[in-house]
């Protein structure tokens, strides 16, 4: 069951704050610690169940956060704009190298709805029996759940950090009755987190989901002003193919002039005047190769 979208208001205004009881207080004891990321989650579910929120494109940017980790875990330097290169990029048919891979099951683990087919999509080299096996191996309450999936995977396979933690996200989204894997735990873990075991690494988990709730509800908040400005410029533009291009960008993390369903100088003119509307951003930074996104 995915949350219960709110219909009505949908002014961004009323999208609730983050208590500031969680976002400054200073859990010590498992108690308060599992007490504040309950909370988190409570209250990032509420935002997940609004209109305003453009979730296939939260997710995204959260998948890319999670790749950028899961990428740091396993000694390499690639970030956010390495990454988005080595998939926007490549040829057709040749590998996006593993940064890219890594990014790759992100961006597939929660680009449909959740599923032993949809995780097996994310990680083909996975059988999806022991995925299936794994993902159900958690009990309890949903961090518990997380926490026992990212530790039986990790025993199975331990250096395969990303298949864990996608298995963890998925264990503990599966639990909270929402349709789409959040990726909450890579982004706020340690490297050395991933090597603790039984309570303590259930601890590190708490702790880490309350971060990446605070942050998401921020990330969220962001991403729904800035969609509600790219809706609200979308009917002055004219070009053929302009509708589809804006729900492109809607949907995707970045996105190439090359890829819009335009000829390729007027999809660099309409990239070019969202940039100028304060409707998307260009990421790259370069002058040539443009990523542009919301």
């Amino acid at each position: 069951m995915r949350p219960a979208r709110e219909t009505a208001p949908t002014d961004l205004q009323t999208i609730p704050r983050m208590p500031p009881w969680v976002t400054s207080a200073r859990a010590e004891t498992p108690e308060d610690v599992a007490f504040l990321s309950g909370a988190a989650l409570a209250h990032l579910h509420l935002v997940l169940a609004r209109n305003t929120t453009p979730q296939a494109l939260l997710r995204e940017r959260l998948a890319l956060r999670a790749a950028e980790a899961c990428v740091a875990f396993a000694g390499r330097s690639e970030r956010a704009g390495a990454l988005r290169d080595a998939l926007t990029f490549v040829p057709d048919g040749a590998s996006p190298g593993p940064a890219g891979e890594v990014w790759l099951a992100w961006r597939r683990a929660v680009d449909r709805p959740l599923s032993v087919r949809t995780l097996h999509r994310a990680l083909p080299d996975l059988d999806a029996a022991c995925i299936a096996d794994w993902r159900d191996a958690g009990q309890g309450a949903p961090l518990a759940r997380a926490a026992t999936v990212l530790e039986t995977v990790l025993q199975a396979r331990p250096r395969s950090e990303a298949a864990a933690l996608i298995l963890a996200d998925a264990a503990l989204a599966e639990a909270l009755g929402w349709d789409h894997l959040v990726p909450l735990l890579a982004a706020s873990l340690k490297r050395a987190d991933l090597r603790q075991r039984g309570e303590a690494l259930r601890l590190v988990c708490h702790r880490a989901v309350t971060a990446s709730a605070i942050d998401a509800h921020r990330l969220a908040a962001d991403l729904g002003r800035r969609a509600a400005r790219l809706r609200e410029v979308a009917p002055k533009l004219r070009a053929k193919g302009a509708a589809e291009a804006v729900e492109m960008f809607l949907t995707r993390d970045a996105v190439a002039p090359s890829a819009l369903p335009l000829p390729d100088r007027a999809a660099r003119r309409l990239c070019d005047r969202l940039v100028a509307l304060g409707a998307v951003r260009e990421l790259s930074g370069r002058d040539t190769f443009r990523l542009y996104g919301v």
